[in-house]
């Protein structure tokens, strides 16, 4: 084995340790990627997939879709006893609905948000778990 293919497979196994799980999945309208974290700091170490900043860092069980042809994401994790930062206001609804699906994302989620992060999040919690929405930006043909 050469010295390249042995340190690949080394930083594979490395990864594999993480706690971060990632999948990129081809859509009609770009990529989409999903990733897994078992904190927020964690996440937001992810220098390709960063979480936003107003996520706690003691934020557990967090998964986000983002789109990467884009700016469109949506996000879910379990609070704890970790609190939203004073960078969530009360605010509005996002205007738009998600394009972007997943099993652990209820139908017209976005429309229950009543906080507003970093001025484009949009998030609602429910219990000790937050759902947050950052609408598209960017045209996307054939949004699904």
């Amino acid at each position: 084995m050469t010295g390249t293919a042995v340190s690949g497979a080394l930083a594979v196994v490395a990864l594999a340790g993480c706690g971060l799980d990632e999948a990129v999945t081809e859509k009609s309208n770009g990529h989409v990627k999903t990733v897994d974290y078992a904190s927020g700091a964690e996440g937001k170490g992810n220098q390709a997939a960063r979480l936003p900043g107003w996520v706690p860092d003691q934020a557990k069980s967090v998964t986000e879709v983002i789109r990467t042809t884009g700016s469109e994401r949506i996000l879910r994790f379990t609070s704890g006893d970790a609190e939203l930062p004073a960078a969530c206001i009360p605010g509005a609804a996002a205007p738009t609905a998600a394009s972007l699906t997943a099993d652990w994302w209820p139908r017209g989620q976005e429309e229950k948000a009543d906080q507003v992060c970093d001025q484009d999040w949009h998030v609602y919690v429910d219990g000790d778990t937050v759902y947050a929405f950052k609408p598209e930006t960017i045209d996307q043909p054939n949004a699904n």
